[in-house]
C-alpha cells in the first residue's frame, strides 16, 4: 500500500531531546503550546510512542498524564489523541460511542466501515486490554437487528483481500444483490450483509457496476429505497468506502463543520486517523466535491492552538483550480460515470387524492372562508392534499357552483406567506412558474439565483408553457422581461435557455469527446471566448450528453469543470454555469442545496422555500428530501420545523411529506 499521508517519520529523530523539549515546555508556571504541537504534530505515531518511553525514563513521569495536566479543552484532546497508537486511539472512540445513555452511531459507522482487516484485528484486541471487555459483545448490548449483525461481520475482519477477481461470483453476486431487494417486495438483508461485509473491494467494485446494469440504478440508490436508519448509513458507508475511502472521509469532514457548530470529535478523530495513511487524497476529494479546500475549511471553523494543530496535521492548502493528484483524477472520472449512469426514479411527495370530489371540495373551501373568521386548517388539508390537476377542477367547479373565483377568495380570507404558499398552489405549473420570474425581475433588485434556478431545471415543454403563461399575463414575452433586466453574457445565457430548445436524448461519446476537448481549449483563451464557449455546449446539449462531456473534460484537462468555473468565471455567469453543472451531476442535489441556503443563518428567503416545495413536489421532492438528508445531516422536515412557523410551517410540512 502507498501512504499518501501528510504526517511522516522526522529526520534526525532523538526521542530523548523530543523528551527534554517537552519537558521544558511544561515546567514551571504556564506552558510553551506552540512547543509542544509544533513537536507532537511533525513526529509519526511510531516516533511519539518512542518519546513516551523516554520521557518515562528520564523524567520517571507519564507524558500523557503531563498533557492531560498542562493542557485543556479541544486542544487537550486533540494532543491526547495524537499520543496514542492508532489501535488504541480506535478502541476508545469505540468505548467513548458505547458508553452512557446514548449510543453514538455515527461513530461507529465510520470506525468499522473504513478500517482494513489488520487495522480490525488490532482494534479488537487493543479494546480487550484497555478495558478488559470483549468489543464485540459490547456492541452486540448496545446495538439491534440488522445494524448489529453487519457491526459484527465487520468487526471480524475477515474481508477478502486476495485481490482476485472471480468473474462468474461477480455476475452472480450482481444478480443476488437485486434479486435480494429491487426485484421482490421486501428486502433480504442476509444477502447484502454477507456479500457487502465480505467480498474484496476489486470483486465489489465490479460488482457495482454489473449490478447497474441488471437494476438501471446505482447499489447506493437501492440502498436508499430498500433499508432504512442506522442501517442504511452503515451500508452506504461500506459502499462508499469500497469506492473511495478518501471521498468518504472528505465527506465526513465536510459534514463536521459545516453549518452552525463543529463536530470536533468527528473533526480530530478523522484528522489524526488519517494524517499518516491519506490526508493528501482526502484533500484532493475535499476540493474537488466541495470547491474549497479543506485548509481553509478548517482556517475559517477553528481558532487559536486547536486550529494551528489541525492544519499541521491537514498539512498544506490546495489551490482552488490546480490539477488532480493520479488518484483523485480517477475519482473525479469515476463519480461523472456513475452519474452518467445512474437512472434516478423521480419520487413526488404529493400525488393525486382518491375518491376525489371537486364539488365537494368546492364547497367545503367556501365554508372555511365565509362568516368571520377563516378555518385555514380545512383550506390546508384541501389544497396540499390534492394534486394540481385536482386542484384546477376545484378552481373551475367553484365558480361554475358558486359564482365566485377562488383565488379571489384565498386572497381576502388569507394573508402573508401562506396567501403566497396557497395561492401558489392553486396556480398551474406554468402560471406559477411565470409569476415567480415576474417577481425575480420586478422592482428594484433582480433576484438572478430564481432566474437562473428556473430556467436550468425545467425541462423544454415547462420553459415554453412558462412562456406562453408569461406572455398572457403580463403582455410582455418573458424573453423581452429578460433583456430589459440583465446585461452582458449573463442575459445571453438566460435568453439561450428560455427558448426551450435544449437538445433531447442520449450522449453521442464521438460528439462529447469533442466537445470536452473544446471546454478545455476554451479554458486558455480570453474570458468572453472562454465564457461564449461554455455557453454554446452548456445551454444546448442534452444532460445526458453534457454527463459525459463533463466526464471527458477531466481526462482531456486533468480539472473538474466545477472548479474551472469557479476559478475562472465570476457573478451571475459563474453561477448560472455552476447551476447548470450541478443539475447536469444531480438535479434533487442541486435543489437540496438551494433550499439549504434559503433557510440556514439568520431570516428565511421565503420565495425561494415556496418556488422549491410547491414547484417539485409533484415532481421530484422526496428524492430532494433523501439529498438534503446526506448532504446536510438533518431533515428538510427537521429545517422547516425550526425555520417557519403557524399554518405557514403546517403547510410546507405537508407538502414535505414525512420526516426522514
Amino acid at each position: 500500500m502507498v501512504f499518501r499521508g501528510t504526517v511522516t517519520d522526522a529526520p534526525d529523530f532523538n526521542p530523548s531531546a523530543d523528551a527534554e523539549a517537552l519537558y521544558n515546555a511544561m515546567k514551571g508556571f504556564g506552558n510553551d503550546k506552540d512547543a509542544i504541537l509544533d513537536l507532537v504534530t511533525a513526529r509519526s505515531n511510531a516516533q511519539r510512542q518512542e518519546v513516551i518511553s523516554a520521557y518515562k525514563n528520564c523524567f520517571g513521569k507519564d507524558l500523557i498524564e503531563d498533557l492531560k495536566y498542562e493542557l485543556t479543552g479541544k486542544f487537550e484532546r486533540l494532543i491526547v489523541s495524537l499520543m496514542r497508537t492508532p489501535a488504541y486511539h480506535d478502541a476508545k472512540e469505540i468505548h467513548d460511542a458505547l458508553k452512557g445513555a446514548g449510543t453514538d452511531e455515527k461513530c461507529l459507522i465510520e470506525v468499522l466501515a473504513s478500517r482494513n482487516n489488520r487495522q480490525m484485528h488490532e482494534l479488537v484486541a487493543a479494546y480487550k486490554d484497555a478495558y478488559g471487555t470483549d468489543i464485540e459483545e459490547d456492541i452486540i448490548g448496545d446495538t439491534s437487528g440488522h445494524f448489529k449483525k453487519m457491526l459484527v461481520v465487520l468487526l471480524q475482519g475477515t474481508r477478502d483481500e486476495s485481490g482476485v477477481v472471480n468473474a462468474d461470483l461477480v455476475e452472480q453476486d450482481a444478480q443476488d444483490l437485486y434479486a435480494a431487494g429491487e426485484e421482490q417486495w421486501g428486502t433480504d438483508e442476509a444477502k447484502f450483509i454477507m456479500i457487502l461485509g465480505n467480498r474484496s473491494v476489486t470483486h465489489l467494485h465490479m460488482v457495482f457496476d454489473a449490478y447497474e446494469k441488471i437494476a438501471e440504478l446505482t447499489i447506493e440508490d437501492s440502498i436508499k429505497n430498500e433499508l432504512s436508519g442506522d442501517f442504511e448509513r452503515l451500508m452506504l458507508a461500506v459502499v462508499q468506502c469500497i469506492r473511495s475511502v478518501p471521498m468518504f472521509f472528505a465527506k465526513r469532514l465536510y459534514k463536521s463543520m459545516k453549518g452552525l457548530g463543529t463536530a470536533d470529535n468527528t473533526l480530530i478523530r478523522i484528522m489524526i486517523c488519517r494524517s499518516e495513511i491519506d490526508m493528501l487524497d482526502i484533500r484532493e476529494c475535499f476540493r474537488l466535491r466541495y470547491e474549497k479546500s479543506l485548509y481553509n475549511m478548517i482556517k475559517d471553523d477553528t481558532s487559536g492552538d486547536y486550529k494551528r494543530t489541525l492544519l499541521n496535521l491537514c498539512g498544506g492548502d490546495d489551490d482552488l483550480a490546480g490539477e488532480f493528484f493520479p488518484e483523485a483524477a480517477q475519482i473525479a472520472y469515476k463519480m461523472w460515470e456513475l452519474s452518467a449512469m445512474t437512472r434516478v426514479q423521480l419520487r413526488p411527495t404529493l400525488r393525486p387524492a382518491a375518491s376525489f370530489d371537486p364539488a365537494a371540495d368546492a364547497q367545503a373551501l367556501r365554508k372555511a372562508m365565509k362568516g368571520f373568521g377563516t378555518d385555514e386548517d380545512a383550506i390546508i388539508d384541501i389544497v396540499a392534499q390534492r394534486s394540481n390537476a385536482q386542484r384546477q377542477e376545484i378552481r373551475q367547479t367553484f365558480k361554475s357552483l358558486l359564482g365566485r373565483d377562488l383565488m379571489k377568495d384565498l386572497k381576502s380570507e388569507l394573508s402573508k406567506n401562506l396567501e403566497r404558499l396557497i395561492i401558489g398552489l392553486m396556480l398551474t405549473p406554468a402560471e406559477f412558474d411565470a409569476k415567480m420570474m415576474r417577481k425575480a425581475i420586478e422592482g428594484a433588485g433582480t433576484d438572478e439565483h430564481a432566474l437562473i434556478e428556473i430556467l436550468v431545471t425545467r425541462s423544454n415543454a415547462e420553459i415554453q408553457a412558462m412562456n406562453a403563461a408569461y406572455q398572457a399575463a403580463y403582455k410582455q414575452s418573458l424573453e423581452e422581461a429578460i433583456q430589459s433586466d440583465t446585461s452582458g453574457h449573463f442575459c445571453r445565457i438566460l435568453v439561450s435557455l428560455v427558448q426551450g430548445e435544449r437538445e433531447d436524448g442520449p450522449a453521442d461519446v464521438e460528439r462529447a469527446n469533442a466537445d470536452a476537448q473544446e471546454l478545455a481549449d476554451a479554458c486558455n483563451a480570453e474570458s468572453d471566448d472562454m465564457e461564449m464557449k461554455f455557453m454554446s455546449i452548456l445551454c444546448t446539449r442534452s444532460f445526458p450528453h453534457l454527463r459525459r462531456v463533463f466526464q471527458e473534460f477531466v481526462r482531456f484537462s486533468n480539472k473538474d469543470i466545477e472548479q474551472i468555473i469557479k476559478k475562472e468565471m465570476s457573478g451571475d455567469v459563474k453561477n448560472a454555469f455552476f447551476a447548470i453543472v450541478r443539475s447536469v451531476k444531480n438535479q434533487p442535489s442541486y435543489l437540496a442545496d438551494r433550499l439549504y441556503k434559503a433557510m440556514k443563518g439568520l431570516g428565511t428567503d421565503d420565495r425561494a422555500l415556496i418556488r422549491i416545495m410547491v414547484s417539485r413536489s409533484e415532481v421530484d421532492l422526496f428524492n430532494i428530501r433523501k439529498e438534503f438528508k446526506e448532504t446536510h445531516d438533518a431533515s428538510l422536515h427537521e429545517f422547516i420545523q425550526g425555520d417557519t412557523s403557524g399554518d405557514y410551517r403546517k403547510t410546507l410540512l405537508v407538502l414535505c411529506g414525512g420526516e426522514d
